[in-house]
């Protein structure tokens, strides 16, 4: 695919760029070793200064960035301007917290003294997905810089305007030059990257096959990854659970990002006692919405990224309405320039059908019935992702049972499930492995090392 930004919005070709070669790819990665032998020497407070100063960086420019994003995959600009603010959250979080999360454990052993610390592991790949262009980079890059490694970004071919933005954004933050580089590069040219014995881990966002190329390349080079894959999360709503606040949080976690989120609300699984009234609940506020140029601040659903992507997502519809559901809304790309699908809801759908088994990246709200709540946990527990998961029910201590039983990286108990700094995030199955976020995830680039002291022979 060719590295390029093509405005979803009206597939105008806004910037074209070309691929560096593999010897400065080399080249790079050689620079970003010898930045790691310096960076991992600066203290914590070093470091955090840095990530504050990012912090500020993003806040300045909040309304750049959030116009780049915009322009290159089309998410309505309110929501571009909260993902900013968001990285600023997270940059804050590890300047204050890295330290005290990092610092030595002390364990009583044998020894005269014994202890664990953190140390660095030295350049660590990330292979970014487009659809939160800085979010994903920078809840990557956070705790890693602060961890003390250095980060190399390959970032999806049809950002690469984002790509440049985080690389000069911690520059004029002050970090020094070659501790994050941008890699303008073809998805062939991974594979290079990771084989170099200077690049020690790897962490991946994005497609299933995707994670699985990187995972295996790694995997064979015996390098550390983490990986955070597709998702299919349920929004299970039981019998007793508050509809109309039901409805209104789930319009928002299928459609946030224009549905297209690896923990979007994708299968609404619904026992038979309400499916009626919260499906027709849910179409009324799915049919509502502001569908139109994401630069105005009054959209509520942009653009699909690419045209590609929204034909892809047209054809899952199809062939599952082929397959027997039925579409209550939506269903057809708008008949206008750009790549715009309107938010749609399928009922009736059944296991077999392609919307039960697939992950549908777009605004499509697929619903589910089940007999009862036992029923709704396995139809939450069938299928192949285990990324998160929501339960919807004014029994709260039931909840927290039923939360044991579901296999996902994260159940939200009557809220939106999304990602949170203090708060570990990943998945099970073929949503991935790994945690990102929190103190598990600075904890996932680091050397755990092991400290034994005889100091009876001094």
């Amino acid at each position: 695919m060719a590295i390029e930004t093509i405005n979803p919005a009206n597939n105008f070709v806004v910037k074209q760029f070309k691929a560096i070669s593999d010897e400065e790819v080399k080249e790079k990665i050689e620079k970003a070793h010898t930045a790691f032998l310096n960076w991992r020497e600066t203290s914590f407070a070093e470091r955090g200064k840095m990530l504050n100063n990012t912090a500020n960086v993003l806040r300045k420019n909040i309304k750049k960035y959030a116009e780049i994003m915009t322009t290159e995959m089309g998410k309505p600009i309110t929501q571009a301007i909260a993902e900013v603010e968001k990285c600023a959250w997270v940059c804050e979080y590890y300047a204050e917290n890295a330290e005290m999360i990092l610092q030595k454990e002390f364990i009583q052993t044998d020894a005269s003294e014994s202890y664990v610390q953190f140390d660095p592991l030295g350049i660590v790949l990330a292979v970014m997905p487009w659809n939160y262009p800085f979010w994903q980079v920078l809840r990557f890059a956070a705790p890693a810089l602060m961890a003390g490694n250095v980060a190399l970004l390959k970032h999806a071919s049809n950002v690469p305007m984002s790509a440049l933005a985080i690389e000069e954004l911690f520059l004029e933050a002050g970090l020094p030059e070659n501790v994050f580089t941008t890699l303008l590069i073809e998805s062939y040219q991974v594979d290079a990257v990771l084989k170099n014995s200077l690049v020690k881990a790897a962490t991946l966002t994005g497609s299933e096959p995707a994670g699985k190329s990187v995972a295996s390349i790694s995997g064979k080079m015996l390098k550390k990854t983490v990986m955070e894959l597709g998702g299919s999360d349920p929004f299970i709503v039981l019998a007793d659970a508050d509809i109309d606040d039901a409805v209104n949080i789930g319009v928002t976690a299928r459609t946030l990002n224009n549905g297209q989120s690896c923990i979007a609300a994708k299968r609404f699984v619904m026992v038979e006692d309400v499916a009626d009234e919260f499906e027709k609940k849910l179409v009324n506020k799915m049919n509502s919405l502001v569908i139109g140029d994401p630069m105005d601040e009054k959209t509520e659903l942009g653009p699909i990224a690419r045209a590609d992507l929204m034909l892809e997502l047209e054809y899952q519809v199809e062939t599952t309405v082929k397959q027997g559901a039925k579409i209550l809304c939506g269903g057809k790309p708008l008949d206008r320039e750009g790549a715009f699908f309107p938010a749609t809801v399928l009922s009736g759908v059944q296991k077999g059908m392609l919307a039960y088994s697939e992950e549908l990246f777009g605004p499509v709200a697929i619903m589910i019935r089940a007999k009862n709540t036992e029923d709704a946990i396995r139809i939450a527990n069938d299928t192949p992702f285990g990324l998160g998961a929501s339960i919807w029910t004014k029994d709260i201590e039931k909840a927290k049972e039923l939360a044991k039983k579901i296999d996902s990286g994260s159940v939200f108990i009557n809220g939106l499930v999304k990602s949170d700094p203090r708060l570990p995030f990943g998945g099970v199955k073929t949503s991935g492995y790994g945690r990102e976020l929190s103190h598990y995830g600075i904890k996932e680039f680091v050397n755990i090392k092991t400290v034994w002291i005889n100091d009876s022979v001094i």
